[in-house]
């Protein structure tokens, strides 16, 4: 018999089904793979084309597979075709090459995770996250940090209270690992506690709830603290009123006096805590009326590291509310590289203020600063105006938000402009719909993010892409 009168009568593809069912969830957007898992896969991927030989492979077992692809259908179609090349052998040794379709139809089906999510009682475990500050610096820098690592695809739930953010969890691992990236990250301490929902008898199981709680240090960037004697003489001798130039994984001190900077990790924090003496609420602006630059300033013996950054310089400073008076203030800064005169600066007046701290009053009155400046000046509507870039922000729920958290979401975008090495671990985007306006008259040296640090936006929209899978849905 002849090849074509051989075609003609034998069909090497029967028994191989031409049409399939694949069972996709609309809310995760996953493939069921029997018998009970679920997987994430693009359209036209390696991922979904395993999947859909697999659920071939069992009508596959008298013919070998030589090739599969893809057939392009429309993304929303809930259509998908495979192209597939088998060859079997048949009479006299003859070996048959055919090349057919298979169709696999997209049914919805919700997931077991899915349907707890519905039922409103999903979670297995929760991450607590708090930080006794009246301002969320720190908050705004680990939700940068989260959203960089993706850390948040597996939260069931994200809940934003006073003091702190929850993350809720379906399974206990995925919990863990976010305590794990939280303590890498931030300085902080972690207790756990669990609590029984049900308990099986016969097969001897116990279904639990857990609770992580994270305690972040109550210190923020551009705080003022005063140290303890004991944990200043062990970080170089530093003077104990210092400034908070950013929490990382470690609080960043300076000292204003001396230039001296220290980090201290959670663990040394919490042997040694302190707390910050300043609210950003008490900060006030003083105006610069003379500067002086001091140089080669020798430091004690047992003195540690000097910031290269800044600049120490004495200062004579006044109030911008007491203009109209003599009273002028002298102090020591670590700003004498960005101070002129006639600046306008963010400071903490000692000399008027009442401190309630234990460190603080017992310290010799004559240590104390009769001002600590903290950061520069600079008019906020311009800054605005000028700022082409954004951030992105996680989706959470927002409980009992206080009407200042865009002030102080303001002064976190400040920071990563003045802050070089803040912004090295948060992914800047470009504002595509904000046009900088240039202008001579503006321009007050304010710092700026330049170009060749900002991220395009992109936004994947062919069907191979990550929304690819989105299309199914509509």
């Amino acid at each position: 018999m002849c090849v074509s009168c051989l075609r003609t009568t034998v069909d090497i593809s029967e028994g191989i089904p031409k049409q399939v069912n694949l069972n996709f969830c609309k809310q995760c957007e996953r493939y069921l793979q029997p018998p009970a898992s679920w997987v994430q896969c693009a359209l036209e991927s390696r991922e979904l084309l395993a999947l859909c030989l697999k659920k071939l492979k069992g009508n596959m077992t008298k013919v070998r597979l030589i090739d599969a692809g893809f057939l392009w259908t429309e993304p929303h179609s809930k259509r998908i075709k495979l192209k597939v090349t088998i060859q079997k052998e048949v009479m006299n040794g003859a070996i048959l090459q055919q090349v057919f379709v298979v169709e696999f139809v997209i049914q919805g089906q919700m997931c077991d995770d899915c349907h707890r999510v519905e039922a409103k009682d999903f979670w297995n475990s929760v991450v607590q996250v708090r930080q006794k500050t009246s301002h969320k610096k720190t908050f705004y820098y680990l939700e940068q940090l989260i959203l960089k690592h993706k850390l948040h695809q597996n939260a069931l739930n994200i809940k934003e209270i006073h003091e702190g953010i929850d993350f809720y969890y379906a399974t206990k691992q995925h919990a863990q690992k976010m305590v794990d990236f939280l303590q890498c990250t931030v300085p902080c301490r972690s207790k756990t506690s669990q609590r029984l929902i049900s308990h099986d008898i016969h097969s001897n199981t116990f279904n639990y709830k857990s609770t992580y709680s994270i305690e972040i240090v109550p210190v923020c960037k551009d705080n003022v603290v005063c140290l303890s004697p004991r944990l200043a003489q062990s970080l170089g001798n530093m003077g104990q009123v210092c400034v908070c130039a950013r929490v990382t994984s470690t609080i960043h001190l300076i000292d204003p006096n001396t230039l001296q900077i220290a980090e201290v990790d959670g663990g040394t924090y919490w042997r040694n805590p302190f707390n910050s003496l300043v609210s950003p609420r008490q900060l006030e602006e003083f105006i610069v009326m003379d500067t002086d630059i001091i140089r080669n300033q020798k430091l004690g013996a047992g003195a540690g590291i000097r910031s290269n950054k800044h600049t120490l310089a004495e200062v004579w400073v006044q109030k911008t509310s007491e203009m109209d008076t003599a009273q002028q203030y002298h102090c020591r800064t670590h700003l004498g590289h960005l101070l002129n005169i006639g600046d306008l600066v963010q400071g903490f007046d000692f000399a008027n203020s009442n401190v309630n701290d234990e460190f603080l009053n017992k310290m010799n009155p004559s240590h104390i600063p009769d001002v600590v400046l903290i950061k520069k000046s600079y008019n906020r509507s311009k800054r605005v105006k000028r700022r082409n870039w954004k951030l992105k922000e996680m989706d959470k729920d927002r409980e009992g938000m206080a009407p200042e958290d865009e002030r102080q979401y303001q002064d976190f975008l400040e920071d990563l402009e003045e802050d070089e090495a803040l912004r090295k671990n948060v992914n800047i985007f470009r504002d595509a719909s904000k046009i900088p306006v240039e202008s001579d008259t503006d321009d007050e040296g304010a710092p700026r993010i330049s170009l060749m640090e900002m991220l395009e936006d992109l936004s994947l929209t062919d069907a191979t892409g990550g929304e690819g899978a989105d299309m199914l849905t509509e």
